[in-house]
């Protein structure tokens, strides 16, 4: 798998790094067994790790790291591309609360799980956290495709 590739380049050059960081959206999401096809390759991390990723991910970096604001979330975004497959880079995010104040920046340590893929250890947001933050956005569709998954799968 293409994804997979990408995936043993950017592990391989976040090895040692001080970034605390995860993989999130569909790729995380298959690495724990859902059923899902990526299309590219999302990294969450602290704004520091942000730019860290950024530094060991240089050859590949498309568009510079930086603090990008929207209606309903902000955070220090870049892009690498890997093999032609997007890598999405992802610092601090925050979401615009009902009150119009932000959220905390997310701590992705705190909702970090390993999974072990191809002789790899990686770091991947839990489904949990995940099914969460995509409720918080609105994207109920994929709140929901995540509930099914986590009932089918039952406790444990």
């Amino acid at each position: 798998m293409l994804h997979l590739d990408v995936l043993r380049i950017v592990h391989d050059q976040l090895r040692g790094s001080a970034a605390v960081w995860a993989l999130t959206g569909s790729l995380g999401m298959a690495l724990q067994g859902m059923p899902l096809t990526p299309h590219d390759v999302d990294l969450q991390t602290d704004p520091d790790g942000a730019y860290e990723i950024e530094r060991r991910l240089a050859a590949w970096m498309v568009r510079p790291v930086a603090f990008l604001e929207s209606e309903r979330i902000r955070s220090h975004l870049g892009q690498a591309r890997i093999l032609e497959v997007p890598v999405e880079i992802m610092g601090g995010i925050q979401k615009r609360l009902p009150d119009g104040t932000w959220e905390a920046p997310v701590p992705v340590g705190a909702h970090r799980l390993v999974v072990s893929i191809e002789g790899m250890t990686v770091p991947v947001l839990s489904l949990e956290y995940e099914r969460e933050a995509y409720l918080e956005l609105g994207r109920l569709d994929r709140t929901e495709e995540i509930r099914r998954f986590l009932e089918a799968a039952g406790p444990g």
